[in-house]
């Protein structure tokens, strides 16, 4: 709903009654909200304002006439908040009318806000609120509706609801008494429902929350051979149990915490007592308590937020839909941060060598584990610097090539209209065009279009005298080694500084690659993730940490925790872990 209509709204309920009349407020027109009853019509036209409510609405009205500043809606971080503030201030009133008349005011236009009257126990008036489509409308009917409406009726005042419903066996998960008007309105927004009795000045929220949600499965972009093959989704809850079905122990935390004025997006803070650092988790908290936003939709936004350096094109943070890796994360002194809605859960702190390991490394034999990694490093290197070597040996240093092969370039470039430079830039600028097209595309369709049209345009490009073969071949070969990147952000982040350093090579030759590879390991040596070094335990040097970043040790060598993140258990399990055949000899 619009601020401008909510102003609108708000205008007919707070001005002031003409002389002579009394303070009865007029009620909505017929139809404003679905699901109103002939018991709710009957208490919103005998319904009366108290002072404290409306003077607290007044305060809401200028609050969100001053957010709205002449038209042009401005986000000022306060004024929201005063204007929430105030609906804290109005308190439920015993008057059943009343509350109504001004819940009914507040969810004008809102069609999926339903307000349904009864009579409890067939004597006393009440009413149950709730938002259609976020509610388990199966509970709402056999646990909450029916005993209700069935069971005897409170007698006397004042009553204790709470009491009263466990004498009624109300089947609700959660029941929690609220005493505001905004506590009413944020349980509802939230999926819950909320029960208002007259008679009684509180009202009592009903965990009735259910939503549509996909079902888990392995997520498509950090595929494993071996390994679990379940992923995250959008819903909170689910995501908290597939690391807590994980993580047995009490000492597994999930800290809360709600993030944007508008969407209350729920966030929870992952830590394990007793091994995470209590510095990295109050440092954590305080970024978050400094974030102050409309809206937050994924993980993604939180990042920029809350990064160390946000003009450094490596990422700072690892985003994972893996459970699996989450917890080996928070095992080792990280901690994860979960976003409602969101199926991406960041770790931090990270550092350049945990975006080269994925999960399947520590499932498979440490053998074939460094193998695959030092497989990585060498094709990081070749998609960084593959198209940039050709273009400036070709273009500067031809003494370096054999003399076969220079000839079988020079042949092939016979006839072609373009610097070399101008030739790599062209068939990398079609290749990610590409790749992003199969990407956006259908999954059917966008795997067909990404290999066929590689075939064909490369094929017609070369046939057509634009560009040479042994260019389509090495951005051919660029882009397959970037694949082998596990994470998809440190992909992007070489696809990227590919560009830069080819036009540093097609104007400086071999000089201009030493440039920008200097430039760029001055910059890793000087990032940051929540204090963490970014090339740590290469710099500054750890010799016990090598261990786990340039090749796989086996897993019983691995006794101790990462030093780099402070931790306050390091110790990971027992120092005698090595097998060996019956008896302790040797094989």
């Amino acid at each position: 709903m619009s601020v401008r209509g909510w102003l609108r709204t708000l205008a007919r309920f707070t001005a002031p009654p003409p002389e002579g009349s009394s303070q009865a407020v007029q009620p909505p027109s017929a139809g404003v909200l679905p699901g109103g009853s002939a018991i709710v019509r009957e208490m919103v036209e005998k319904a009366t304002t108290p002072d404290g409510a409306r003077a607290a609405l007044d305060e809401y009205d200028q609050a969100l006439r001053a957010l709205a500043g002449k038209g042009r809606v401005r986000y000022r971080a306060g004024l929201l908040e005063e204007a929430q503030q105030a609906l804290q201030r109005i308190e439920i009133s015993p008057s059943l009318g009343t509350s109504v008349k001004i819940l009914q005011e507040l969810f004008t236009d809102c069609a999926d806000v339903i307000m349904r009257g009864m009579l409890v126990g067939g004597e006393r008036p009440a009413v149950l609120i709730f938002l259609d489509g976020l509610v388990a409308e199966d509970r709402l009917e056999l646990s909450i509706l029916t005993p209700l409406t069935q069971g005897p009726a409170p007698a006397g005042a004042p009553i204790d609801l709470v009491k009263w419903l466990e004498g009624v066996a109300l089947a609700a998960k959660e029941t929690l008494p609220i005493q505001t008007i905004g506590q009413v309105v944020e349980a509802v927004l939230v999926g819950d429902s909320v029960l208002l009795m007259d008679g009684v000045g509180q009202g009592l929220v009903l965990s009735t929350r259910f939503w549509p949600q996909r079902a888990i499965e392995e997520p498509i972009s950090e595929a494993n051979i071996r390994g679990p093959r379940d992923g995250f989704i959008e819903t909170l809850r689910t995501n908290t149990m597939l690391i807590r079905r994980r993580v047995k122990s009490p000492h597994m935390k999930f800290e809360h915490a709600v993030i944007g004025r508008r969407t209350r997006t729920d966030v929870a803070i992952a830590y394990v007592k007793g091994i995470t650092s209590p510095a990295l988790l109050a440092e954590v908290r305080s970024r978050l308590g400094r974030v102050d936003i409309d809206v937050l939709l994924d993980s993604g936004m939180l990042e920029e937020f809350i990064e160390d350096q946000p003009f450094s094109p490596f990422p700072l943070m690892m985003s994972t839909e893996r459970p699996d890796r989450v917890v080996a994360g928070v095992l080792s002194g990280q901690v994860a941060v979960l976003v409602d809605g969101s199926p991406t859960v960041l770790l931090l702190p990270v550092t350049f060598w945990h975006f080269m390991k994925a999960g399947e490394d520590y499932y498979n034999r440490f053998w074939m584990g460094t193998l695959v990694l030092w497989l990585r490093f060498l094709f990081l290197i070749l998609s960084l610097l593959g198209p940039s070597l050709y273009v400036a040996i070709t273009s500067f240093h031809q003494e370096m090539i054999p003399t076969n092969l220079l000839l079988s370039i020079a042949a092939a470039r016979e006839g072609i209209p373009f610097p070399v430079l101008i030739e790599a830039l062209i068939m990398e600028v079609f290749f990610e065009a590409l790749r992003e097209a199969g990407i956006r595309l259908p999954r059917q369709i966008g795997q067909a279009v990404s290999i066929v049209g590689a075939l064909v345009i490369g094929e017609a490009a070369v046939r057509a005298g634009l560009v040479s073969a042994p260019v389509v071949i090495i951005v051919a070969a660029t882009g397959i080694a970037s694949f082998t990147i596990p994470q998809y952000q440190m992909g992007l982040t070489f696809r990227l500084l590919r560009f830069p350093i080819m036009l540093a090579a097609g104007f400086l030759g071999l000089f201009g690659i030493m440039v920008a590879l200097v430039a760029l390991l001055v910059h890793l040596c000087g990032l940051r993730s929540f204090g963490v070094p970014y090339l740590q335990p290469i710099a500054p040097l750890d010799f016990a940490g090598l261990k786990d970043t340039l090749v796989r040790a086996p897993l019983w060598l691995m006794g101790k925790r990462p030093g780099l993140l402070d931790t306050v258990n390091s110790q990971r399990q027992s120092p005698r872990l090595k097998p060996g055949p019956p008896g302790g000899g040797s094989a």
